[in-house]
């Protein structure tokens, strides 16, 4: 009886601890259960993956070596990653695993099947348990919301992350010279001071640097403002700065990790303290020191500031002290300051901003990129990234006063240089954006009666396209990666080869991945040598797409294992597809207004043959 009632108190015990009282003991899931191991997939199960040894060597045939650097073809830095003979340009290899417990860039090593970095708590990078393998997970969510255009990436994140890592692709207009480290470099010290703090996630590593943008564009919002309650009062400070928050380009490009964008924030911060009649903020040494600054990230930015500076210095009636102690220290410091940092990367002196205005301006070898009439700024450009504030932007300008009339000239003067160049994008013409948002902020605050009902109007007409552009709109390029993440988490890694058959640079690349993957893109560097028939591999894929797969992977060997493109090349490749023996793995969704080349959606292909195992 004693010992019926023990065991019942005990069973009392149980029932009352309910689901929060741990079981003593976990047995092993079947094989195929599906369940994650620590860390799979971003989020994954508890249980540690520890798949059965394998005879089989981790390494497949033909896997290259690790190499110190290597320059690809056509103007483009390939990763520290030896490309092997054969290999078309555009590939990046992953390194080796020759053994159990290689080292690969990242500090990522090999234990038991999965990728574990040390001294960092046992953290391992696996799958599923399936049939005693590591396996790849579901794909996480997208890690960004859209593309713009592919500099975002290529220009910045890419190379910071190669700074870094020692690994990532550097496109030609680094082998030219024609784009300069300083940018990339405050994108470097975010991602070195996360690999330092043992913390470089690939999720990290992107919306970091989108944050710190986010940070800078606030501080310049607020500066804005400050401008003009200075200037003003603080009832049309209030309008100029709800007009900014209210701008949908402002919210679609603030945090890009654009040129474009830091250069606009460095005008918008130069502003605050260029010394216009009536500023008690004017500053000569601070806005010159702000407006070198953006023309070191970007030598266009020169443009806005000619007429500013112009007029600056024939106001000012000290002028020999503004050029001596203004203006020489200042230029001498920051391009001497550039040139240094350029020639810490470049390995040898190179003068960045000569090189880029010769391509760009000079040699208007921008074309390459497409053309424009000389009146698209002013019939699509300027009107497309003003939206609904275009009426109050002209209604602000007839009523502003008469010193507020060298930020309309600085509008003008940089619309009519823009277009006197061939290649136009709206991106270029965003440092003006500010400028324009002073007249509309102005023009709301004369309404009077009408100033609420104007206000809603701008909220409610630029809501709807910020929030399509920016959550929507050409998403599938970022998407897309997480698919392509999903191999790194694999222990098959060594034999992924990724091809991205899209028009050029479509997708982020090893920012986006943060492991050494075989990846592979369709090439477009331009022609510098003056042959007029020169063709790049992109415009030569997409000429005779299934006479180029077939004439390219003429060997089963060399085929890539999973393929990426857009919906509109399913169809002509089907029969390349069916033969070699692909399957279509996912779908991902990119945009509504699918043109040219860009298709509604990215597939992604698997070849079944070598990766049915994963």
């Amino acid at each position: 009886m004693a010992g019926r009632g023990r065991r019942r108190a005990r069973r009392h015990r149980r029932e009352a601890a309910g689901p929060l009282r741990a079981p003593r003991r976990r047995l092993r899931p079947p094989a195929g259960s599906g369940e994650l191991g620590a860390g799979a997939g971003r989020g994954g199960g508890s249980r540690p993956c520890s798949p059965r040894p394998s005879s089989a060597s981790p390494r497949g045939p033909g896997a290259p070596h690790l190499k110190d650097a290597g320059t690809a073809p056509s103007g483009g830095t390939s990763p520290s990653l030896e490309r092997p003979e054969g290999s078309a340009a555009g590939v990046a290899h992953a390194p080796a695993e020759a053994r159990p417990g290689p080292a690969r860039p990242g500090g990522w090593r090999r234990r038991a099947g999965c990728w574990r970095r040390p001294g960092r708590g046992g953290r391992r990078r696996c799958g599923s348990v399936s049939g005693g393998r590591c396996s790849t997970a579901e794909p996480p969510r997208s890690e960004a919301p859209t593309s713009f255009v592919p500099d975002e990436y290529w220009q910045s994140l890419e190379v910071a992350h190669r700074m870094v890592f020692n690994y990532g692709y550097l496109t030609w207009e680094w082998a030219s010279g024609l784009r300069g480290y300083s940018y990339p470099l405050i994108f470097a010290s975010i991602y070195k001071t996360l690999q330092l703090l043992a913390k470089d996630d690939v999720q990290l590593l992107i919306w970091v640097p989108r944050l710190a943008q986010a940070v800078l564009a606030a501080f310049a919002d607020v500066k804005l403002y400050s401008l003009v309650r200075h200037l003003e009062n603080a009832e049309t400070a209030k309008c100029v700065y709800f007009c900014q928050l209210c701008s949908w380009f402002t919210w679609y490009s603030c945090t890009r990790t654009l040129t474009n964008t830091m250069e606009t924030l460095l005008t918008m911060f130069a502003l605050s303290y260029y010394p216009i009649k009536g500023s008690k903020m004017g500053s000569s040494c601070k806005y010159l020191a702000l407006v070198a600054l953006a023309i070191v990230i970007r030598p266009t930015a020169v443009i806005p500031w000619i007429p500013l500076v112009f007029t600056h210095f024939m106001q000012e009636q000290r002028k020999a002290d503004l050029i001596l102690h203004n203006c020489i220290p200042v230029g001498l410091v920051t391009v001497g300051t550039s040139l240094i940092i350029d020639r810490v990367f470049f390995g040898k002196w190179v003068l960045v901003q000569l090189n880029f205005v010769k391509f760009n301006v000079l040699q208007n070898l921008g074309t390459f990129y497409g053309s424009h009439p000389w009146h698209w700024y002013f019939t699509q450009g300027l009107p497309v990234i003003l939206g609904t504030h275009l009426p109050f932007f002209i209604h602000g300008c007839v009523l502003a006063p008469k010193r507020y009339r060298i930020f309309l000239l600085a509008v003008i003067w940089t619309v009519l240089v823009y277009s006197m160049l061939s290649h136009k994008e709206f991106r270029f013409i965003y440092p003006v954006l500010p400028f324009c948002m002073v007249f509309c902020g102005y023009s709301l605050k004369h309404l009077k009666s009408w100033k609420k009902s104007a206000a809603s109007f701008l909220l409610l007409s630029n809501l709807l396209p910020a929030l399509y552009t920016g959550l929507i709109h050409q998403r599938g390029s970022l998407d897309v990666m997480s698919h392509v993440q999903q191999l790194c988490n694999n222990s098959y890694q060594s034999q992924a080869f990724v091809f991205f058959m899209m028009p050029c640079h479509s997708t982020p690349f090893y920012s986006h991945v943060h492991c050494p993957l075989k990846m592979r893109f369709l090439q477009c560097p331009p022609d510098l040598t003056g042959n007029e028939s020169y063709i790049d591999e992109a415009d030569l894929f997409y000429s005779n797409p299934l006479g180029w797969l077939n004439k390219e992977f003429y060997k089963d060997t060399l085929l890539p294992s999973h393929l990426i493109f857009f919906s509109v090349l399913e169809q002509e490749i089907s029969s390349f597809l069916v033969l070699r023996g692909y399957e279509k793995t996912a779908t991902v969704f990119h945009t509504h207004v699918p043109q040219g080349r860009v298709g509604s959606h990215i597939y992604v292909y698997r070849k079944k043959t070598e990766m049915n195992h994963t």
